[in-house]
């Protein structure tokens, strides 16, 4: 595309000048200039033609003169645009002032055609960076837009309304995630397999971003669907590993922590796949880690036979799982947060509701990050037997 520029002068002979000293250029496309006789004419042209860049103005003009027109293109606030002021060398105040004003470059009457064309040349390579610049500016405002909208339809898809079973007296339940980025890779979801069981399940995905949450969602919607069905976890986590393991891209897997509880009994029985291992709260605020059940994280390997576990709740038995992002968070030291901290915490805050226990050790990792940047995907999902 030729480079378009406004020439805004009131003498007559001035655009045949231009048009034979750049006919060259003008024949070869890279150049076209269209003209105005006056400040007015100016303003009018630029709206016909929005893809101008250069404006080659006199100051001394009839109706608007160019200092006048100079203000009125500042006030377009279009950063690809550059006014270059034309005008007698013994004009010098004004051409200082229109410089104050804004303008660009200058070039002195009469006007010496090979340093215009200089100017121009230099002008070009100036609103050529702007440009980039605002391509660049564009795009990452798009990818800005894509990545809120991924947030809110990741958001969206994790259980956010609580209490999610009105009614229900036998059990309560929390969870909440903050995402290390825009997007995250971690995951939580819970659903009643019956009116006796309580399906529910946390993972953490390897990998932060855009990939880490595309992988989450397909993860989640696997796992769900799956543990639906009613089958032991061993054998629903046994599944969506050869699942994920024959769709799995980019060499992407999660660790995963799935159980179901009958909240009429208290039993648990687990599944674990890699992910780090609950607590179990008494009422009493004594505090024991879930046995691993030596399962690798999902994606990595397939026909792997994973195994599960059974452990027996008392009534006021809380059971707090987490992904890595809460003990891995780190101070502005680099200290990690640790699972100490974390078991400390939870022994000194073991009467609080399920929904305070949570959103006060979200306070807590804050509180001990104190400012650091956060690394990872936080997220905690806690229920307590009733």
């Amino acid at each position: 595309m030729p480079e378009k520029m406004l020439v805004v002068d009131d003498e007559p002979d001035l655009e045949s000048l231009i048009r034979q000293r750049f006919r060259k250029k003008i024949k070869e496309g890279e150049y076209d200039f269209i003209f105005a006789a006056n400040g007015l004419e100016a303003l009018s042209r630029l709206l016909e033609h929005k893809d101008i860049g250069i404006v080659l103005s006199d100051i001394n003009m009839p109706e608007m003169d160019g200092l006048t027109l100079l203000a009125k293109l500042n006030e377009l606030r279009n950063p690809a645009l550059r006014t270059v002021i034309v005008s007698a060398y013994g004009d010098m105040d004004n051409i200082r002032t229109a410089m104050n004003r804004g303008a660009y470059d200058f070039v002195t009457k009469p006007v010496d055609f090979a340093d215009l064309e200089m100017t121009i040349e230099k002008t070009i390579k100036e609103l050529e960076q702007v440009r980039n610049a605002v391509k660049e500016h564009d795009k990452l405002l798009a990818i800005q837009y894509d990545l809120d909208t991924a947030r809110s339809i990741q958001l969206a898809i994790l259980p956010k309304v609580f209490p999610p079973f009105p009614g229900r007296i036998e059990f309560d339940i929390f969870a909440a995630m903050e995402p290390a980025k825009e997007v995250g890779g971690d995951l939580y979801d819970f659903f009643l397999l019956d009116n006796d069981r309580l399906g529910f399940v946390i993972g953490d995905v390897a990998g932060k971003g855009v990939p880490a949450a595309i992988f989450m969602a397909v993860s989640r919607t696997l796992i769900r669907a799956t543990a639906l069905k009613g089958i032991p976890p061993e054998e629903c986590i046994t599944y969506v590993n050869n699942l994920l393991c024959n769709e799995s891209v980019s060499s992407m897997f999660v660790t995963v922590f799935y159980g179901i509880l009958n909240f009429r009994t208290g039993e648990l029985t687990y599944c674990n796949g890699g992910h780090n291992p609950p607590y179990i709260i008494s009422s009493e605020g004594s505090l024991k880690e879930i046995e691993l059940t030596d399962g690798i994280a999902l994606g990595v390997v397939d026909n792997v036979t994973y195994k599960s576990k059974t452990i027996q709740l008392a009534k006021g038995d809380t059971i707090f799982t987490f992904t890595d992002g809460v003990t891995e968070a780190m101070d502005t030291e680099g200290v990690l947060y640790s699972e100490a901290k974390l078991e400390n915490f939870l022994k000194e805050n073991y009467k609080l509701s399920v929904i305070d226990l949570v959103k006060h050790n979200f306070e807590n990792v804050h509180q001990y990050a104190n400012g650091a940047l956060q690394s990872d995907d936080i997220t905690v999902l806690s229920i307590r037997l009733l």
